[in-house]
């Protein structure tokens, strides 16, 4: 792969945290906060705005474009869904005491599921506000992030667990154990390759599992990298960061790996984002975000 352009855009300073990003309805990219409370708006102007309406505390996590056209987003300090439409007006709904909700995605159902933290669950919150939970068969397992697979599931990563879980429309749920131990997995992504590509991050690998729950591992060449949040290319590949070694990798169809360093030390990327030209943005907990434009041959 071509080495890409990288640059980096003041978002909202020190303290802030940046966490998550995703490419809204309106065409802006929205952020959250976890170390202020609330969302960032960043226009393709580079206009940006913050919404600061939930407490501090709250500890925004995951946002997503939801079926209704508005931001979604977990908060897991004071365990609810936030919702923020383009205009930025602010709702929230409450979850269950203590589920800590932290992974969120729609799913096929129109409704969006969120993974419980705190609670060994994973529920599922209607654009209306009606909260279903399930209990999840393992404990303590903190389950982490979520997508929806192409089979029509729910597909979580269960970070103490060192696990990936099935979950059916109805609850019902299928372990998948990781050949490492001590993996901890977190981001995980719907690829384009009919599975689902996810990061481990105390093992310093990528994982692949298909809907029949075949899992194949891929070591980093950085072990120690601490990759955390992943999103698929349009190529077949996926984008990841790399949070302790300040990269963000990439990897092709056939498990080859690529690395771009960022230009500020410690800026500490999480997660990412594609917009439709095909260039990746990622969420710089530090307060900013860095922005890799793929370089143009010369026709």
């Amino acid at each position: 792969m071509t080495q890409p352009v990288i640059r980096e855009v003041a978002l909202t300073g020190p303290g802030s945290g940046p966490y998550a990003i995703t490419v809204g309805p309106d065409g802006a990219l929205w952020l959250t906060l976890a170390g202020s409370g609330g969302v960032a708006r960043l226009g393709a102007d580079g206009d940006v705005r913050t919404y600061r309406a939930d407490p501090p505390e709250s500890r925004p996590l995951i946002i997503t474009t939801g079926p209704d056209g508005a931001l979604w987003y977990t908060r897991s300090g004071d365990h609810r869904l936030g919702r923020i439409t383009v205009d930025g007006e602010s709702s929230s709904v409450a979850l269950p005491p203590g589920c800590a909700p932290c992974g969120l995605a729609t799913g096929p159902d129109g409704a969006l599921w969120y993974a419980g933290m705190g609670d060994d669950t994973v529920g599922r919150v209607s654009v209306d506000g009606e909260v279903s939970t399930f209990p999840l068969p393992v404990a303590k397992g903190f389950p982490s992030m979520l997508a929806a697979g192409p089979d029509g599931a729910l597909w979580l990563t269960l970070n103490q667990a060192d696990a990936i879980a099935r979950v059916d429309l109805d609850g019902s749920t299928t372990l998948h154990p990781l050949p490492t131990e001590a993996a901890g997995p977190v981001g995980i992504t719907e690829g384009g390759d009919g599975a689902l590509w996810f990061v481990e991050i105390a093992a310093g690998q990528l994982g692949r599992i298909t809907p029949d729950g075949r899992i194949d591992e891929f070591p980093l060449p950085d072990r120690a990298a601490r990759p955390h949040a992943i999103v698929a290319d349009p190529a077949g590949g996926c984008w990841f960061t790399e949070w302790a070694a300040n990269r963000i990798g990439h990897v092709a169809p056939d498990g080859t790996f690529t690395h771009h360093a960022l230009p500020t030390p410690r800026s500490e990327p999480h997660g990412l984002t594609l917009i439709p030209d095909a260039s990746v943005w990622a969420a710089l907990e530090t307060g900013a975000v860095a922005h890799l434009t793929p370089r143009r041959g010369r026709s």
